[in-house]
């Protein structure tokens, strides 16, 4: 018989050189599902990533800290316990300028993906 559900026990760590820690449980790195992403992130002090217009809607749940965003030109700060919808085609930036790390999970539909995320150049 098979099961009707997924127990992910080792979700797929996202490389990256920026500090922040990346575990996408579950997705198309993870499972290969273009559909949802769900990843458990965590951006240390002083992070930022470079503007981008996703073509997926975002759903932000802030665990720890605080994390900024600017969308379109304005700056938005959330804390733990408070979370966030951006809609897909909206220009927005992630950072964590404050002095501690922010954790938070980071729900996209569909899927996150690099060529999706239309990230702008540094």
């Amino acid at each position: 018989m098979t099961k009707k559900y997924i127990i992910q026990n080792s979700p797929f760590v996202v490389p990256t050189t920026d500090g922040k820690i990346i575990k996408e449980h579950f997705g198309l790195a993870s499972l290969g599902n273009s559909e949802i992403s769900i990843a458990h992130m965590i951006a240390p002090a002083g992070w930022s990533e470079p503007f981008q217009t996703p073509e997926f809607d975002e759903y932000t749940f802030i665990i720890k800290g605080k994390k900024q965003f600017i969308i379109d030109g304005e700056e938005i700060v959330l804390e733990a316990g408070q979370s966030i919808k951006i809609n897909k085609n909206t220009r927005v930036q992630y950072s964590n300028p404050f002095t501690v790390a922010c954790e938070y999970l980071a729900i996209c539909l569909p899927a996150f993906s690099m060529e999706s995320v239309n990230r702008e150049a540094e």
